[in-house]
């Protein structure tokens, strides 16, 4: 019995595509009340979650609908580990043990 190598049938289908990242749905209602007043749609969501006025439940979906627009998601704001121990790295290489020493005065007593 072989291990490893060509197996007919393995792998992805030929004309298979690969599946595509799912853009951020806006409500219609939104899009057009932003058109009406002359705003884009990111700034009438904050006008309208931040008004003190406006139904709780429709202050709700607009700051859910923001989110992505104002803040990162925290799986791209902080690295995984390998990324930590380089940051690590480059700093100990610029402040600790290793750090490389300034250059020597010239000799020409500039």
């Amino acid at each position: 019995m072989t291990s490893g190598g060509f197996r007919p049938g393995a792998g992805r289908p030929k004309g298979a595509k690969a599946p595509k990242a799912k853009p951020i749905k806006v409500a219609r209602d939104i899009k057009k009340a932003a058109r009406q007043s002359g705003m884009s749609p990111l700034d009438y969501m904050l006008t309208v979650m931040n008004d003190d006025d406006s139904d709780s439940e429709r202050r709700d979906r607009m700051a859910i609908a923001a989110a992505p627009y104002v803040h990162a998601r925290a799986s791209d704001a902080a690295g995984g580990k390998k990324e930590q121990q380089q940051e690590e790295a480059e700093r100990l290489s610029r402040e600790g043990k290793f750090a490389t020493p300034p250059p020597p005065p010239s000799a020409s007593g500039d």
